[in-house]
């Protein structure tokens, strides 16, 4: 057994006593249920303004609102910085280095605006997103370069802050005003990023130096506070990520989606779908030999949306009762996992619960 899943069993032994401690700003031990674990994300409702990082192995989840952050530049080897999807983000390239000489009467500027969106339905709108996959090589901003000249500016969509609407019920509302335009170049400085940001209009530009942490998959930035900001856990300290998301429709481009669940494939996390519809498998008879036998891929959507169905004209999203899946976590269990509910007992949705159980 791992020694993450050690620590919980420890905490589990004390609960009735004394509640366990950590280091991150994380929930305390959750329930226990026959199967296993019982889960409710503090996702927050029908505005769904928190993404919630969930980690199996120690029962832990911790918030952050979603608009808290905009870039996240990446601590592996690459040299990459991605964009907050969860509030509708994008980029697009411009054809300049001088991020000064950039303005909102810019040709180029005025021309791309009402492309780098999402939800355009416009297929080719998917250059302007990070791959929803999860590759880090398909940023929309390409990689950077040691070579300043081959750094260009970049026109930033920064998208939405969180709504505060009231949503319909069995409805969200997780888009609140426009957030407005940044203008951005990225360059390096050794293994550090240098970001320069500015407004659209400015004439002059702001300028940050942004060091890789290899305990974590990205080091966070934000426009609001001009400074890093906590986000994520550590990368071996979370699986799961439930948010808002800019995913693809096929044929159509970026398009936005709620209830959201990505796996953390970039910390070494896995996950994969079991239909009982058409594979030969029950939720209470899966057992650790099946896992075994599972061939996992690296796509962070393999849970996403698929655990609830769409909804339409007349009727509400609502949770499919016939999947669940098998995740195996950053410290290498395996444990399988099904949703229970999408709405609080008022009916509102951003209420997302499931149980799971360590295989072994």
């Amino acid at each position: 057994m791992k020694h993450k899943f050690l620590k919980l069993a420890l905490c589990f032994g004390i609960i009735a006593f004394n509640s366990c401690s950590s280091d991150d700003d994380a929930s305390g031990p959750i329930s226990i249920v026959i199967e296993g674990a019982e889960v409710t994300p503090d996702v927050g409702g029908s505005n769904e303004e928190n993404q919630v990082y969930i980690d199996l192995s120690t029962n832990t989840s911790t918030a952050v609102q979603r608009d808290s952050w905009d870039l996240g530049f990446y601590s592996g080897s690459d040299f990459r910085v991605g964009i907050n999807g969860s509030i509708y983000m994008a980029t697009a390239e411009l054809s300049t280095t001088d991020i000064d000489a950039i303005t909102s009467s810019t040709a180029e500027v005025q021309e791309l605006q009402p492309q780098v969106a999402i939800g355009t339905f416009d297929a080719d709108n998917m250059e302007f997103i990070d791959a929803p996959y999860g590759q880090i090589t398909e940023t929309a901003i390409e990689a950077i370069s040691s070579i300043d000249s081959e750094n260009p500016v970049y026109l930033v969509n920064l998208g939405y802050e969180v709504g505060t609407e009231e949503a319909a019920t069995g409805s969200v509302a997780v888009a609140g005003d426009a957030r407005g335009w940044k203008k951005i170049r990225v360059l390096l400085d050794g293994n550090d990023y240098v970001l320069q940001y500015a407004d659209l209009d400015d004439t002059t530009h702001q300028e940050v130096t942004i060091s890789k942490n290899s305990a974590y998959n990205f080091t966070f930035f934000s426009f609001n506070t001009e400074s890093e900001v906590s986000v994520e856990p550590e990368k071996t300290d979370w699986d799961l990520n439930f948010t808002v998301f800019t995913n693809e429709i096929e044929g159509y481009g970026s398009y936005g989606y709620s209830d959201f669940v990505v796996t953390n494939t970039k910390g070494g996390a896995v996950s994969y779908k079991i239909d009982t519809e058409t594979e030969a498998y029950t939720y209470e008879d899966f057992t650790l030999t099946d896992a075994l036998s599972i061939t996992f891929d690296n796509d962070q959507r393999n849970i996403g949306s698929t655990w609830r169905v769409g909804g339409g004209p007349s009727s509400s999203p609502a949770l499919i009762d016939t999947v669940f899946y098998i995740v195996n976590d950053t410290a290498g269990n395996y444990y399988k996992l099904q949703f229970i509910a999408m709405y609080s007992d008022d009916g509102e949705r951003g209420h997302p619960k499931f149980v799971y159980s360590l295989l072994q």
